[in-house]
């Protein structure tokens, strides 16, 4: 009986520190062109052997994009689809089900980023096709309000094809929660807006702006844990640009060109800091990598360190676990998830040769158990 209570005792600990430390992978994937996905899978990854095992799914039209709310209670997530939704899940903790809640429109046309201010009552969606962003206050009960404000840009870029008009391709609130960065893809600018969290709205008529370099297509963004830098990675150039921030201003110190693809050739993706910030990680979707850079923590500037194949093809989001040691790529055209581990010397993913298959996997974020 002794020996029983020891062993019972021993795996209850051992369940306990699993589930504390654990987390579970959301999955957000493509459900059109006769993809074999549904919607969203929700995985549960053990952080001390680096392995995933799928324990619910729900279906919804091309959640290409979440974001998890700040409580890790609800995941919000776009329906990137020409009329625009946005859709509002309630997260079961124990089971790691997602039960939606309600589903709005997104005022605009192939939502495809999302974003929460950091009170986690106001959400932000970026609608590509028409070059507009919208607020959405988050209800209690974890639901989506109605539509606080709309705000549509103006402009066009250089290249006639991709940029005959506005493209916003993603918001990102100021540590501080003051402003929301705007980045525009179809103007070539990232927009800086004030925020008022207590309204719900930015202020249209006190903006400021940075222009990248023509043609270069600003895409997504980062902000480095102590509040100074920027960083952004171009989609149309696969360049990565370096900016010091102050007061919701952006000056630019850098840009960098790991890929040096040809102009018209690059299809940069993602960006992500390490959790101690010494390395910047970006994917790109042209030569199928994980680029790496490191950072000088007292600069903000970057140097080229290395890249890596994702294993798959076409790797449009990436994720770092909260534990800085796994990074895992999403690879939209072979249908697979790679796992990687992190080298913490050198900064570089490592191959561990597992991955998961889904169905166009575009996008992984992060809940904790």
């Amino acid at each position: 009986m002794r020996t029983f209570f020891i062993s019972w005792l021993v795996l209850s600990i051992a369940m306990t520190t699993s589930n504390t430390f654990g987390q579970y992978l959301v999955a957000g994937t493509y459900t059109h062109n006769n993809s074999t996905s549904k919607g969203i899978y929700v995985y549960d990854f053990d952080p001390q052997t680096g392995t995933l095992q799928p324990v619910s799914s729900v279906e919804t039209a091309n959640p290409s994009f979440q974001v998890v709310s700040k409580d890790q209670r609800f995941v919000y997530s776009v329906n990137e689809t020409a009329d625009g939704g946005i859709s509002a899940f309630s997260v079961e903790p124990a089971r790691g089900k997602l039960t939606l809640l309600n589903t709005v429109k997104s005022m605009g046309d192939d939502p495809c980023y999302l974003e929460t201010d950091r009170s986690g009552q106001w959400l932000f969606a970026s609608n590509y096709s028409s070059g507009s962003f919208s607020i959405y206050p988050i209800l209690k009960d974890g639901s989506l309000g109605a539509l606080s404000q709309l705000v549509t840009h103006k402009g066009s870029g250089p290249d006639t094809t991709r940029q005959r008009g506005p493209h916003v391709h993603s918001t990102t609130i100021s540590p501080d929660n003051k402003f929301l960065f705007v980045c525009d893809l179809g103007t070539d600018q990232i927009v800086s807006y004030p925020f008022n969290a207590r309204t719900g709205k930015v202020d249209t008529a006190n903006t400021a702006s940075i222009q990248t370099a023509p043609g270069a297509g600003p895409r997504h963004m980062v902000i480095s844990k102590n509040k100074k830098w920027v960083y952004n990675i171009d989609e149309m150039f696969g360049t990565v640009n370096v900016y010091a921030l102050h007061k919701g201003k952006l000056r630019h110190l850098q840009t960098a060109d790991g890929l040096k693809a040809e102009k018209g050739k690059a299809a940069g993706a993602d960006i992500h800091l390490s959790p101690d910030n010494k390395f910047l990680y970006t994917s790109q979707r042209s030569s199928s990598t994980i680029e790496v850079y490191k950072t000088d923590l007292k600069t903000g500037m970057i140097h080229y360190a290395g890249s890596v194949s994702t294993n798959g093809n076409f790797p449009r989001n990436f994720t770092i676990d909260p534990s800085g040691r796994w990074l895992l790529a999403a690879n939209q055209k072979s249908d697979n998830i790679t796992l990687f581990k992190i080298n913490p010397d050198t900064g570089m993913p490592e191959p561990t040769g597992r991955e998961v298959k889904t169905g166009i996997p575009v996008s992984l974020k992060w809940i904790s158990k």
